[in-house]
């Protein structure tokens, strides 16, 4: 599925559209460059999953997490990992069995370790326009996605 969005609350609708699909022990892998629009995607998929805590970049402490919603979500930032050796080391497995949803910016750095992750590719295609691609199977079909 491929959409199109022309501010960053389109961005953050989409992200809660996806929400509303996501089950316990998603992962749901982003790919884009700077700024592309991945913690906006992210915001959305906070908003669409209850939370009401502000989300923000998780750059600088590899994993943000927000608990206070219909189920957790973790949000990961894997610009400074070199290799999913790095994600091991700081627990992704404990993560994955939480309950929650993992949102992973810069996946492509741990790409091998998110195999069956929904995957989302942000490209900027204006100054606030993006293109995003959603792809993960049968069940985002039924969601619009």
């Amino acid at each position: 599925m491929v959409q199109h969005t022309h501010s960053p609350e389109e961005t953050e609708a989409l992200g809660a559209r996806l929400a509303a699909c996501l089950k316990p022990g998603d992962v749901v892998a982003y790919f884009g460059d700077l700024g592309a629009g991945k913690t906006a995607f992210t915001r959305g998929l906070a908003r669409g999953l209850g939370i009401r805590q502000p989300v923000t970049s998780p750059t600088y402490t590899l994993v943000n997490e927000y608990l206070d919603g219909k189920m957790p979500l973790f949000h990961f930032d894997m610009y400074r990992l070199s290799s999913s050796d790095d994600l091991f080391d700081i627990g992704w497995e404990d993560y994955l069995t939480r309950g929650g949803v993992c949102a992973v910016e810069w996946s492509e750095n741990v790409a091998d370790a998110l195999e069956g992750a929904i995957l989302v590719s942000i490209r900027r295609t204006g100054d606030t326009d993006r293109e995003i691609t959603v792809e993960g199977g049968e069940r985002l079909a039924d969601f619009g996605l």
